[in-house]
């Protein structure tokens, strides 16, 4: 693709891109669509100097979509803004194993925003993989195996350490997923979220699930984003999956997320 207002530093051959030349707060319709489609091509953008409160996150996101409450809380002034902070007395860290976010929702969201302002003096990246690479590097016995079933997700995996009284989604999706965009396909399941293949005994789930969750984390499939302060990423969660690498305790590492529904009502 060619872009004339934005600038794209490619990261690896398969995922992952930085965009410059953007201001998120003030994008006119010409950018905002270079800024999707370059989101299309590379499943994961990042950008640099990006100075934002939750409000203006906010903002942002609804450029591209309504946006999603979390199954946890959000912010009191702003219930779609969900605040991600680590310090010295962190249990747990959100996304600390791979994972697609909200899959476990009937309709899970389409993108994520992720806004970082403090940030620990070294450590703390997020790695993405590409749910494209994955699917395209299993043999076509495994793919031809792989059609047609499909997986039960459930919320408690992921968040029942945080509120064990909670009640979560639940969700049946396709194992083998097509993107509504770009046409290709992708695996769709995930460590986090992904409980059992439905259609399998509960002893071959387990293998065939255990060896796509260990497939999807391939580092050929991956990029590994360095964050800097006021840094944001942007990602595409029907084809990728992700993972915060909790590496730096006890320092701090703060911002805010936001999640954009999926215009597209059914995983096929």
């Amino acid at each position: 693709m060619t872009y004339q207002t934005i600038t794209i530093d490619q990261l690896t051959p398969r995922i992952g891109a930085i965009i410059g030349g953007v201001d998120l707060k003030n994008m006119d319709e010409v950018q905002f669509d270079e800024v999707r489609r370059a989101m299309a091509e590379h499943q994961v953008i990042f950008f640099r100097d990006q100075p934002l409160d939750p409000a203006t996150l906010k903002a942002v996101g609804q450029r591209f979509g309504p946006l999603q409450i979390h199954a946890l809380k959000g912010l009191p002034d702003h219930p779609e803004v969900r605040k991600l902070h680590a310090d010295a007395t962190s249990k747990h860290v959100a996304g600390e194993e791979w994972h697609t976010d909200m899959s476990c929702a009937a309709v899970p969201p389409m993108g994520s925003i992720l806004y970082l302002h403090t940030l620990p003096d070294s450590g703390g990246d997020t790695a993405f993989s590409s749910m494209y690479a994955a699917y395209d590097a299993l043999s076509d016995r495994m793919k031809t195996y792989l059609e047609g079933l499909t997986a039960f997700h459930d919320g408690r995996l992921a968040f029942g350490r945080f509120d064990p009284s909670g009640q979560f989604p639940t969700a049946v999706h396709p194992v083998i997923r097509t993107h509504p965009i770009t046409g290709r396909k992708a695996l769709y399941v995930n460590r986090g979220f992904t409980a059992r293949i439905n259609e399998l005994a509960p002893a071959e789930s387990e293998a065939v699930l255990k060896f796509l969750f260990d497939h999807c984390a391939n580092e050929y499939f991956q990029v590994r984003f360095r964050w800097e302060p006021h840094s944001v990423a942007f990602w595409d969660n029907r084809c990728t999956q992700h993972l915060a690498i909790w590496d730096y305790f006890p320092q701090v590492r703060s911002g805010y997320r936001v999640q954009i529904e999926d215009g597209d009502q059914t995983l096929v």
